[in-house]
């Protein structure tokens, strides 16, 4: 460790200060998450991010061979699947030492595979968990169907000229079906929905014609989203849960082949033409009347493990695509190298036995369930620290430490973004930043996949078809898998010890983000970002609270699982 540990005031629960505003479950999220606010004249001044389920894999996972870890790991969840097998597979390539011989082929057949998943990460999050957020479905209702056209072939052409866009006929169709379901009285999925109350919610700002044209995409993107997670299965034989990985490779033979090339080609072709011509000029179009947002949701210190390597880098995240690195106090231009020993998990604030703060390899999972009105340990999650920092990781901190390191993609894009919205680079560290980032993000890995194909392509060409390596298992070996994940930074750290695992470690997304305060008493980025201006225009319906916990894309099943304990809300909101 390099012997920062910053230290924040000491914390007692806010409780008394003002009125207590608790959401619970959030929902449009993977998990069970409860947040639970102290507001005071319209902002939040104090707040627990609590994850309610107990994880356990790092127990199931012990005395078990260490080629299975992939098998447990990747059902964490149903949604983070192929990173997890990717994580784990990478931590054993470590320990054994066959990332350092890694086959080109099985290197770009694995990042295909992790890029389809972005595409899709990334596009169900924006329109699916995030865009009820922002997006007012009632307004639907009072749009002008021909304007709504007009403007819907305008923004399409945002980033290029677009191949497709949607016409007069497809928003009337839209409005038809709105105005049918509200009519029916039978809600669905928006029958608790803010917009949908008498009067309307103040936060939601769209003009009818823009939240019409969202709406008829949310619709689109649940085909669109199966191409995608096509896409995943046709190198990774299903999806949800790969199958395709092992160690020193990959064993999709028949990949390699015209027919399965031309599959994936297909597929991706639709995704891309989405993501240009539909995703961002949306998302930017959106942003565009909650520029005030920019300045909401904040945090101070990133991560980034970089992602993609290149051929014969699978063991230097240095060789990937996408950089990694680490910005403390907003710093862009002053991008630190990461360092793995850096990294530290806290659980004086989280429901384990108490102990001192340690690196993964020493990890210690040790559950100790205290009360749900326990106001000092109030999480499942534990708390990492990079260089005792509360450090934020994800589709921002990527964008932040690949624009400061100048990547020629992302100061593009980037730039494209802000100067569409017509604001600076400051704009980034807030609750919009982090959305458009995800956004940045996506558009980058879609147009880089091109790439990887017609690598793939060449390399058949000339008769490489070599997917995986030989490799020997020791009767002792350390590794670490990294993986930059659509969430962000996950990790997986394996001790083995007479050829079995000795310990196993995941430190995933979620832990960093929406973790609880550590030693130190630093809360953690969720909990930063929630202290940052939010305001709370209508305690009884905090829908400013969701957009900052969506930006992050939680998922809790792949931080903690499967415990019981009883409610006692403050107050509950059922969220949709």
């Amino acid at each position: 460790m390099a012997g920062c540990t910053p230290k924040a005031a000491p914390w007692t629960w806010a409780k008394d200060k003002g009125e207590t505003v608790v959401v619970d479950p959030v929902t449009r999220i993977e998990g069970h998450l409860r947040v639970e606010a102290i507001v005071e004249d319209g902002k939040i001044i104090d707040v627990k991010s609590s994850s309610q389920l107990f994880r356990g894999l790092e127990i199931i996972l012990k005395g078990r061979d260490p080629r299975d870890a992939q098998h447990f790991t990747q059902r964490s969840c149903g949604v983070c699947t192929y990173v997890h097998a990717l994580a784990s597979i990478r931590c054993v390539d470590n320990a054994v030492g066959v990332d350092k011989h890694m086959p080109h082929n099985a290197t770009i057949i694995r990042n295909l595979v992790l890029a389809s998943q972005f595409m899709h990460d990334h596009i169900v999050h924006f329109y699916h968990l995030h865009a009820l957020d922002w997006v007012n479905v009632a307004n639907v209702l009072n749009a002008d169907v021909n304007k709504a056209a007009e403007l819907a072939k305008a923004v399409a052409g945002t980033v290029r000229t677009p191949k497709s866009y949607s016409t007069a006929e497809d928003l009337q169709k839209t409005k038809d079906t709105v105005k049918g379901i509200v009519e029916s009285g039978r809600l669905g999925i928006f029958t608790n929905a803010y917009f949908l109350k008498p009067g309307g919610h103040p936060a939601y700002k769209l003009p009818a014609e823009v939240d019409l044209i969202a709406t008829c995409h949310y619709l689109k993107a649940l085909h669109l989203q199966v191409k995608a997670a096509r896409m995943m299965s046709v190198y990774g034989a299903k999806n949800p849960h790969t199958q395709f990985t092992v160690m020193g490779g990959v064993t999709c033979y028949e990949g390699l082949t015209d027919k399965y090339i031309n599959d994936f080609l297909a597929l991706y072709e639709e995704v891309k033409d989405f993501v240009v011509d539909y995703y961002i000029p949306d998302l930017i179009a959106v942003a565009g009347f909650y520029k005030d947002w920019a300045a909401i949701g904040g945090t101070t210190h990133f991560l980034s493990f970089g992602e993609f390597p290149a051929q014969g880098g699978e063991a230097d995240l240095d060789s990937r695509y996408i950089k990694p690195g680490v910005i403390f106090n907003r710093k862009i231009a002053d991008v630190k190298k990461f360092d793995p020993s850096n990294i530290e998990e806290h659980v004086r604030h989280s429901w384990y036995k108490a102990g001192s703060p340690k690196h993964p390899y020493k990890g210690v999972t040790e559950p100790e369930y205290t009360s749900l009105d326990d106001h000092d340990r109030y999480s499942w999650m534990k708390a990492p620290r990079y260089d005792g920092y509360n450090t934020e990781v994800g589709p921002l901190a990527t964008c932040l430490v690949n624009y400061g390191l100048e990547h020629p993609e992302f100061v593009k894009y980037v730039n494209f973004v802000l100067g569409k919205l017509e604001v600076g680079p400051e704009a980034l560290f807030s609750t919009l930043g982090r959305t458009a980032a995800r956004g940045i993000e996506c558009l980058i890995i879609t147009l880089k996949t091109a790439e990887w194909v017609e690598q793939l392509k060449e390399n058949v060409a000339k008769g490489d078809i070599d997917i995986c390596k030989d490799w020997d298992m020791p009767e002792s070996a350390k590794g670490v898998g990294f993986v930059n994940a659509p969430r962000g930074g996950l990790s997986h750290w394996i001790d083995i010890k007479g050829g079995k695992i000795d310990n196993f470690q995941l430190v995933v997304p979620s832990t960093w983000n929406i973790g609880p305060r550590c030693d130190n008493n630093l809360p953690g980025p969720l909990e930063e970002a929630l202290l940052d201006n939010t305001p709370i225009a209508d305690p009884e319906r905090p829908v400013e609270i969701l957009r900052t916990v969506h930006s992050y894309d939680p998922c809790i099943a792949c931080g903690v699982h499967v415990i019981d304990n009883k409610t006692g809300n403050v107050q509950k909101f059922k969220i949709l």
